[in-house]
């Protein structure tokens, strides 16, 4: 009699998120013998999903709703997916999934839990009173939801990990250190030729001010007050689901004043990294590992980013590009100005970049790390 296949259940919030950062993974979890279910809120993306051989169930998520019956109906129709397709692990993709769904699968007795915490966000990094009061009461959350031989959290990057162990949240023999989602090394590639008369300095990422957008900024204004011969990207679009978005209004002042150029989100990024010359991301955020960064990395592109937790992962300070304080305009503006002014500065890091991207960050290398824990949860 066969065997039946194991079936695993990834939940993410948004289905572009899942394509960028999980699809690979789904893919190789199918090849691998596991039927694969994606449960997400379905925008533009679910034909990308439904085509790749997956089954995909939309589920309705307000990530601004902050009402306990809200909230209490995203777990009851967690609860009730969970039920009918029995999955043998589920697999919970950042804050929101990993608190609702880890709730729901041990209501409904799921065998095997994957937590995966792409970073620790605004709620872990922010001292505002508000948030240290959230982060209260996900910490007592996570005490029992993250605990169990069945579960198993994933981090990215060591800092998280050791922050939960030390504060017993999580306790560390049931964490697993796997950094980043990984990249398609072939996809993302160095360019034969950039050749921009003006280099091309670009920031990627949600519109959110933690992400160092007005730090952004303000090093272009300097630069371009200093006659610096570059020009400055923004990448990406506005997060209304986020309390710390960048309003669209301020986006677009910018952009008509000609500080930096605004272009939104773009689906080819590949396409984009093998037409400019720079990578930044002044992030305060609670980072995993940025993909955009491993991205660039991996693409040959300089990075100039943030001495913090996810961030310092990919970054090795004066080898693939530079590390600066937090929300310091003074330090950006000088280390971009280093990386304009100096192309075989550029060159040189670049090369670095992506010898680390291929050697560390792979998407094979994600693949079969996060394997390894389904098949040890299945002992």
């Amino acid at each position: 009699m066969k065997k039946p296949r194991k079936k695993v259940l990834y939940f993410v919030t948004e289905d572009w998120y899942f394509c960028s950062h999980r699809l690979p993974l789904a893919l190789a979890a199918k090849r691998a013998g596991y039927e694969v279910i994606v449960v997400t809120r379905v925008r533009e993306h679910g034909d990308v999903i439904r085509s790749s051989g997956l089954e995909l169930i939309p589920l309705e998520l307000d990530r601004t709703a902050r009402g306990l019956l809200a909230q209490l109906k995203t777990v009851r129709n967690l609860i009730s997916i969970y039920r009918k397709e029995k999955p043998d692990i589920v697999h919970h993709v950042a804050m929101m999934p990993v608190i609702y769904g880890s709730l729901a699968a041990k209501l409904t007795r799921v065998p095997a839990i994957v937590n995966a915490l792409a970073g620790l966000g605004y709620i872990f990094t922010s001292t505002h009173l508000k948030a240290r009061m959230i982060k209260t009461v996900i910490s007592t959350a996570f005490r029992y939801l993250l605990r169990g031989e069945h579960c198993r959290t994933i981090f990215q990057n060591p800092d998280d990990r050791n922050l939960l162990c030390k504060s017993g949240i999580v306790e560390e023999k049931n964490t697993v250190l796997i950094r980043g989602s990984g990249v398609d090394i072939n996809k993302f590639s160095p360019a034969n030729t950039v050749d921009n008369q003006e280099p091309i300095v670009m920031l990627a990422s949600r519109m959110l001010w933690d992400k160092g957008i007005g730090t952004f900024v303000e090093a272009a204004r300097n630069l371009d007050s200093e006659e610096i011969n570059a020009r400055f990207l923004l990448v990406g679009e506005g997060d209304s689901g986020n309390r710390n978005a960048v309003p669209v209004d301020h986006l677009k002042k910018w952009h008509d004043e000609g500080v930096v150029e605004w272009l939104g989100r773009c689906e080819d990024m590949a396409a984009v990294f093998s037409r400019i010359d720079i990578v930044c991301l002044p992030s305060s955020y609670g980072e995993g590992v940025p993909l955009v960064l491993i991205e660039a990395a991996a693409c040959g592109k300089p990075i100039v980013t943030t001495d913090a937790p996810g961030c310092r992962e990919i970054v090795r300070n004066n080898e693939n590009g530079i590390l600066v304080p937090k929300k310091n305009v003074a330090a950006l503006t000088s280390a971009l100005r280093s990386l304009i002014v100096d192309k075989p500065l550029r060159i040189r890091m670049g090369k670095k970049g992506r010898e680390i991207a291929c050697n560390e960050f792979s998407v094979e290398h994600v693949v079969v790390a996060t394997l390894e824990v389904y098949k040890a949860l299945e002992k």
